[in-house]
């Protein structure tokens, strides 16, 4: 029954395909949707009838998802899910032939992704006071994300000793708990060596404990923390975009490509599996030596 094989899809996801939690529970939901359109609940369809359900029937279902005004990124995202799910049926021997094989995923016009020009991190970097504590501990956080391009997950997550001082590098586990190590400049160096040496041992009120950052209360620092702690800088800093953590690892990948990274460097720090992910950034620096020509050149 259809209740022990998505049990056996999610072990499939977690084990052979080292996913994260999120994504796997992405996958489940958007196929347990695709089971509520062909008219059965999670533990009524029998695992058989998946050998009946042809291409016509799944391209109906995404198109169904498209009247139902969802965005084309999100209609995508449930055909991924699908190509999973009958990849999966295949190798399982559930079914012979898999209807999705030869469907590519559509292109999309992906939204360019929102970033701080270099004078915005200047000004956002300046913020935090670095007389008080917390502001030591902000800067730091600012800075080693700046750095990195760290996802805001990645970030709370570091424990003391994914920091190595001494060569300049960061040891964190990304989406899939997949490691990856990525180097961190001077300045970030600088400022987190202050906040170790003169504040998190004040923040941590004698609780112990090996989280790189924390809150006021000694305890690990929240993904809700930090998004209050840079919207909080970002208005001081006089910063009219929408700012969230996600667009300091948005900035770091655009200035390193400006500045001539190679993009193969670039996905490695990121830690996209999928280089395709990486190349929008290319669209990004594109845009932005338009716009300097446009601005700068005589004849524009």
């Amino acid at each position: 029954m259809t209740k022990s094989l998505i049990s056996e899809f999610v072990n499939y996801l977690t084990i052979e395909k080292g996913h994260s939690v999120n994504t796997i529970e992405s996958y489940r939901r958007d196929v347990l949707k695709f089971f509520g359109f062909l008219g059965y609940t999670e533990g009524e369809i029998d695992i058989n009838e998946f050998g009946t359900v042809g291409q016509k029937r799944i391209i109906d279902f995404l198109l169904h998802l498209r009247e139902n005004n969802l965005s084309s990124a999100s209609v995508a995202r449930h055909l991924v899910s699908l190509k999973m799910f009958y990849k999966f049926l295949n190798t399982e021997g559930v079914i012979n032939n898999n209807p999705l094989e030869n469907i590519e995923s559509p292109r999309l016009l992906r939204k360019l992704p929102d970033f701080l020009t270099m004078e915005e991190i200047d000004k956002l970097l300046t913020q935090p006071d670095k007389n008080n504590n917390l502001g030591i501990r902000d800067i730091a956080m600012l800075e080693v994300l700046y750095a990195t391009g760290l996802r805001v997950s990645e970030l709370i997550s570091l424990k003391i000793n994914d920091i190595n001082m001494e060569r300049g590098y960061i040891i964190t586990f990304g989406k899939g708990s997949k490691e990856r190590v990525v180097p961190f400049g001077r300045s970030a160096q600088e400022k987190l060596k202050i906040y170790l040496e003169e504040s998190r041992h004040i923040l941590v009120k004698g609780k112990g404990g090996d989280d790189l950052f924390v809150n006021r209360f000694g305890e690990k620092m929240t993904r809700q923390g930090f998004w209050k702690i840079i919207k909080r800088y970002a208005m001081l800093a006089g910063i009219k975009k929408e700012i969230s953590p996600h667009t300091l690892r948005h900035s770091f990948a655009t200035h390193l490509l400006e500045r001539g990274a190679d993009l193969r460097s670039v996905q490695q720090m990121l830690g996209h599996s999928d280089i395709s992910t990486t190349q929008i950034y290319t669209h990004v620096v594109r845009e932005r030596l338009k716009e300097i020509y446009n601005k700068h050149h005589p004849r524009a």
